[in-house]
């Protein structure tokens, strides 16, 4: 029989740093039991045992403490994000039905060493897991270790070991002993490294048998003299990382084959924790003990004439399946082939006027448009409540809201079970809306906009396809140019889109100064690049070729692809994935249309307007340097914006005490670089590298900064704390962003979190006012410009489609929206332009 023996400290380490910090809604740290049941389960996939013993550590005082007082001094103790999760995972473990072994006085090494040695005594054989080294010791005939790496694990067998080391795994301790162990703080023989430890323990075994023939063997008298003085140190450090094979714990195979899981329990906790996931996982129901949520209601085809005459209840549930379109009171089912019963559903519901919910009302909005309405039912969304609820979700699937928000729901329900449980699960979400105060953001701002991107989905925008082509086959033409001028200067032909190839040339033939090489090979990143542009003429060609190829594949031969019959791109909004609120697009990303280059920019010009019309290209003037103006309440930033003066040379004359007349323009650049990278919380060393000043001079242009716009200092000073208090930080309009990584002890994450919590509510109240704006602007030019269309938005940029000859009056229509979408105590303003094409709008 196969024992599956796993360190479950060394894997609870590994999962706490594999993931970004996750939290549930109490504050209770999860992304440590998350990843360490995704490798727990990953194993028992892999290694299928008959038998599973999780090892944990008591205490960090054992018996080696005892022998050495400066044993694993150094480590730091466990963080307090980590040490939370820890009686979770032990809970979830007994819970399932796993063993668990711990023994006061000893380490979890030595529980597996002492299970690795039952199993050879009972002729078993066992897979010891860990991310340490020190396991390999227990290599055996009948004992492998699995040693759990980032991207694959290893499975040691004595073979193996031996192939790698040169000698048998039982001599570990021994190397120890010569080379000690810095993360045990281990001593060793002080000036004995791992290269010289191998060669004395591949040569003469064990430091027993070293240290017999010391005087004889032969060595240099640098490394005798330090084998004699660390004689002592040699022994006890060889002591130390010997694994006890006999430590008192009980080693019956059958208490280690996993029992009967307690799945009430289970659900409990997994909700509790809001890992949705674990339900599939542990493979059980949110709630098999648990009653009916609701009593089902019978699934009735009705047809279209006869929808008017039932559909006169207060509260509608509308659902999409693969199948058809369920709407439930009592419950209707309307073919999804048929318009004419849709067009009964929707005048029935306009009729009435009740509420109804749905979960992505996006496609019912465009199904109406389908069927002629321009007016419909509002529909509550219950896909964006749990975005608002949750933005940092990898995904709102709707049985997984079920489980989270809805107890009794069974595992598989029926459409009927699923429409019934849907009214609780839109109790039980709005509530939580309310709680946060967010009641307004969903149903004043998320939801009326989802019906705007619906209409810009179906309207899409003309492209200019043979434009496009022509434009590809130039790119073609450079990129064969450029690719042909690498090959001679690197003096033969390779593979330049390869990594490793492209290393090889450029920091071995070529001889350019590389960074330290890792296993994968150099680094060629952009960065890398850009530091070697002075020493050779093929870097800005490899850069250069790299920005050509890009635009070829991605914006050239991407956007060719989804031209759809009617000669226009209708990409995909989605309204769920960014954290701040701003909408991401596919097929085509319109969000990532190169601008900033004059290549990059020429691709505007394939989007067009059909024949008849205009574009109007409309943008906000720094909105977000404004709404910091707002949010912080600077004086001297609020009076610079009222007046209508140049923020950036406000600031460049502030920053470097220059008058405003005689500034010169690469400081007025600098400036502008400050005054964005403040928004974002930027520090020195961004900063110098992003001007091309040192870390000192950075320093003290953002103190500066800082000194002029005192509040602003106060309000990054007053965001963080409050986020601290808080455990999130939220935009003007009560968005939400929770930031768990605010109390970690980890001083990145928590440098992370203080960046986001100076720079979200700002980021993301420019997200919510271009929204407010286009829900105003969608419904203007519908009721005062009928022909025209809203077809695209890019973070703080508007575009419609009119006719030519109501072009003007669009756009007096968007600036007017855009500049009056919120009472702030700076001026919005806006700048709107008319073309044929959106790069001559722009």
């Amino acid at each position: 029989m196969k024992l599956l023996a796993i360190d479950g400290n060394s894997m609870l380490n590994r999962a706490f740093y594999g993931v970004k910090l996750l939290s549930n809604r109490e504050g209770i740290y999860t992304n440590a039991i998350f990843g360490f049941f995704n490798i727990f389960f990953k194993l028992i996939k892999e290694q299928n045992p008959d038998g599973v013993a999780v090892a944990f550590d008591v205490s960090r005082k054992t018996f080696r403490n005892d022998r050495y007082d400066g044993y694993k001094a150094n480590r730091h103790g466990m963080p307090d994000e980590l040490r939370m999760q820890l009686p979770y995972v032990k809970q979830i473990l007994r819970d399932a039905g796993y063993a668990i072994v711990e023994c006061e006085g000893f380490e979890g090494d030595d529980v597996l060493g002492t299970l690795a040695s039952y199993c050879e005594q009972s002729d078993n054989t066992c897979v010891v897991v860990s991310g340490d080294r020190d396991c390999l010791q227990l290599l055996s005939e009948q004992v492998s270790v699995c040693l759990v790496r980032t991207k694959e694990n290893v499975l040691y067998t004595p073979a193996l070991f031996l192939e790698e080391y040169g000698f048998s795994a039982d001599k570990v301790p021994d190397l120890k002993g010569l080379m000690g162990d810095s993360s045990d703080n281990i001593p060793g023989v002080r000036g004995i490294g791992e290269k010289t430890a191998k060669t004395l323990v591949s040569s003469y075994g064990t430091i027993e048998s070293l240290y017999e023939q010391l005087d004889e063997i032969k060595l240099t008298p640098s490394v005798r003299k330090k084998l004699t003085e660390g004689r002592e140190q040699a022994f006890l450090s060889k002591e130390l990382a010997t694994i006890v094979k006999n430590a008192p714990v009980s080693c019956a195979f059958e208490q280690f084959v996993p029992s009967s899981a307690d799945e009430a329990a289970l659900s409990d906790v997994f909700k509790t924790l809001e890992l949705n996931s674990f339900f599939e996982k542990f493979g059980i129901g949110a709630a098999k003990t648990a009653q009916p949520a609701a009593e089902a209601p019978a699934i009735n085809p009705l047809e279209a004439g006869e929808l008017s005459a039932v559909l006169s209840g207060e509260k509608w549930v509308v659902l999409e399946t693969a199948d058809g379109t369920f709407a439930a009171n009592e419950a209707v089912y309307v073919p999804v082939s048929s318009n004419e019963a849709f067009a009964s559903l929707f005048t029935a519901f306009c009729e009435n006027n009740p509420t109804v919910y749905t979960f992505g009302a996006k496609s019912l909005y465009k199904k109406a448009r389908d069927c002629g309405f321009l007016k419909t039912p509002v529909f509550v969304d219950l896909e964006l409540a749990a975005y608002l609820i949750d933005p940092d979700a990898k995904g709102y699937a709707l049985s997984g809201l079920m489980k989270t928000y809805v107890p009794g729901v069974s595992a598989e329900p029926t459409v009927g079970e699923t429409l019934a449980a849907c009214f609780l699960l839109a109790d039980a979400m709005l509530n939580e809306i309310a709680s946060r105060d967010m009641t307004s953001l969903l149903f004043e701002i998320e939801m009326p906009f989802c019906e705007v991107l619906a209409d810009m989905e179906r309207e899409g925008f003309a492209v200019d396809k043979a434009g496009v082509e022509q434009f590809g086959e130039q790119l073609a033409v450079d990129i064969e140019r450029i690719t042909n001028e690498i090959y001679e200067l690197a003096g033969a032909p390779f593979n330049i889109n390869s990594t490793r190839e492209l290393g090889t040339v450029l920091f071995e033939t070529l001889g350019l100064p590389a960074g330290k090489k890792t296993k994968t090979g150099y680094s060629t990143s952009a960065e890398v690049l850009e530091e070697l542009s002075g020493y050779h003429e093929i870097v800005p060609l490899v850069l250069e070729y790299r920005k050509l190829t890009k635009l070829y594949s991605t914006y050239v031969t991407g956007l060719l692809k989804v031209i759809g019959e009617d000669g226009r791109v209708h990409s995909t909004f989605n309204q769920t994935e960014t954290r701040t609120g701003r909408i991401s697009s596919s097929e085509p990303n319109v969000q990532n249309i190169p601008v900033r280059t004059p290549l990059g920019s020429e691709m505007r010009r394939f989007f067009v307007a059909r024949p008849g019309f205009s574009l109007v290209d409309a943008d906000y003037s720094q909105i977000e340097l404004r709404i910091l103006a707002h949010i912080a309440n600077d004086p001297a930033m609020i009076r610079a914006f009222n007046e209508n003066a140049d923020i950036h040379t406000e600031t460049a004359s502030q920053v470097f005490g220059i008058p405003k007349e005689m500034l010169p323009p690469e400081l007025r650049s600098r400036a502008k670089a400050i005054n964005f990278g403040i928004v974002y919380g930027i520090g020195a060393f961004s900063l110098s590298k992003q001007i091309g000043v040192t870390v000192r001079e950075a320093k003290a242009y953002i103190d500066a900064y800082l000194k002029t716009y005192h509040g602003v200092a106060d309000y990054q000073k007053r965001v963080v704390e409050q986020a601290k208090t808080d455990g999130y930080v939220q935009t003007i309009y009560k968005r939400r962003r929770e930031l768990p990584e605010i109390h970690s002890t980890n001083h990145n994450l928590r440098a992370f979190a203080e960046r986001v919590a100076m720079n979200m509510p700002v980021q993301g109240t420019a997200a919510d006012l271009i929204k407010i704006a286009m829900i105003r602007v969608h419904h203007r030019i519908r009721e005062e410009l009928p022909d025209a269309r809203v077809i695209l938005q890019v973070h703080d940029e508007l575009i419609v489609e009119a006719p030519t000859m109501m072009a003007d009056r669009a756009a007096q229509i968007v600036k007017e929206e855009m500049e009056h979408a919120a009472s702030l105590r700076v001026t919005l303003l806006a700048d709107a332009h008319t073309g044929q094409s959106w790069y001559e709008a722009k």
